[in-house]
């Protein structure tokens, strides 16, 4: 398994808003995903839940750190 990581650390009113872009554009794409392609409704809700979380935390204006991380396995999809 390789692990990849990425921070970005919030020091401005800028910063900040550049998160919550990233927390907007990464909840629609991950609901319009879960439609899409008919995912298990109770998963689809507890990830979007997941996100809601995410988002409501950078509704308060403070700095802080964005951690994003990828996990690849080494299987590969089944097609």
């Amino acid at each position: 398994m390789s692990r990849y990581e990425a921070s970005f650390e919030v020091e401005s009113p800028a910063d900040l808003s550049a998160v919550r872009r990233i927390f907007d554009q990464a909840y629609d794409a991950v609901r319009e995903e879960s439609r899409t392609l008919g995912e298990d409704a109770e998963d689809a809700t507890a990830l979007l839940e997941s996100f809601e979380t995410l988002r409501a935390a950078t509704e308060r204006p403070s700095a802080g750190k964005l951690t994003i991380s990828y996990e690849r396995y080494d299987d590969r999809f089944d097609n």
